[in-house]
């Protein structure tokens, strides 16, 4: 009964979010591993990994399902892990959407206290639940490496008459996230731009590009010196985000005839005109 007493009181403390009371459960040395913890954590370790969590969902909470010794120094213990996410998880913003995840905790025990916890839950439920797309692909094939995408568009469609390429070597995973976070917020001021149409960004290993199209070659310049894009182009030299990195801006050298197709006969058409031959009205034009 003394180790159930213990394993409540740790579940009592993730309830209450009380970092203090759950490592006070864990005998010196104990630790904590989940599917998302990247191996075992224990003491200050596993106190960040909580109050991220807690972080990421402020109002999150343990309903227990069932708890039991499973044999001498082995205690089992089944719960939905609730909340909202209203805080940042994994450097991506937060999606204001609810969890309900099931899992089970196994907790080894040595001297009337927790000598590790081992956590099981299926980790596609907590990104399907915040709405996130689960990609599984290599990291590389040969010549080819993978990675993520993102678009963004102002919702103008005119043509665009300039593009800025921006490159930046991260120097490590964290710093990726940190530049993901800066260029999320540079996107946010470009899109009140008047000459902003869209960007694409790509990062693939700790290797980052954003393409973005203007409408004129002078329209990028007021990025260089406003907002939080000016903010971020600072940790380009603070030593410790980047490598090395490349900015630039590209004028049009020609620009091919745009191709819609006919929503009522099917027909591609090339061209700017407004009608297909069929009569009907051809969607609008986007460059971008």
């Amino acid at each position: 009964m003394a180790h159930l007493d213990v394993v409540n009181r740790y579940l009592d403390g993730w309830i209450k979010r009380d970092a203090d009371q759950v490592l006070a459960t864990l005998a010196p040395g104990g630790t904590y591993e989940d599917p998302s913890s990247r191996g075992p954590l224990s003491g200050e370790a596993f106190r960040g990994y909580m109050k991220g969590l807690w972080a990421a969902f402020p109002d999150l909470t343990l309903e227990k399902q069932s708890l039991g010794e499973m044999g001498p120094d082995l205690v089992a213990a089944q719960w939905i892990m609730k909340g909202t996410n209203h805080g940042s998880m994994m450097g991506l913003p937060p999606t204001g959407k609810s969890v309900a995840v099931p899992g089970a905790d196994f907790f080894r025990m040595k001297d009337g206290l927790i000598q590790s916890v081992t956590g099981y839950f299926d980790s596609r439920v907590l990104p399907s639940q915040l709405g996130l797309d689960i990609i599984v692909q290599p990291k590389e094939i040969g010549p080819f490496r993978f990675g993520i995408s993102t678009m963004v568009h102002s919702g103008k469609t005119e043509e665009p008459g300039a593009f800025s390429i921006t490159y930046l070597e991260a120097a490590d995973a964290d710093a990726v996230l940190k530049v993901r976070a800066g260029s999320r917020d540079s996107l946010i001021d470009m899109l009140k731009m008047d000459g902003f149409i869209g960007a694409t960004t790509a990062t693939v290993g700790n290797r980052m590009v954003t393409i973005s199209a203007w409408t004129d070659t002078e329209a990028p310049r007021k990025v260089m010196s406003d907002g939080r894009h000016a903010e971020a182009q600072r940790m380009m030299f603070d030593g410790v985000t980047a490598k090395r990195g490349y900015t630039s801006v590209w004028s049009k050298s020609r620009v091919n005839p745009p191709i819609r197709q006919c929503d009522a006969c099917g027909k591609m058409i090339r061209g700017t005109v407004e009608s297909c031959s069929c009569g009907a009205k051809l969607p609008a034009l986007i460059y971008w």
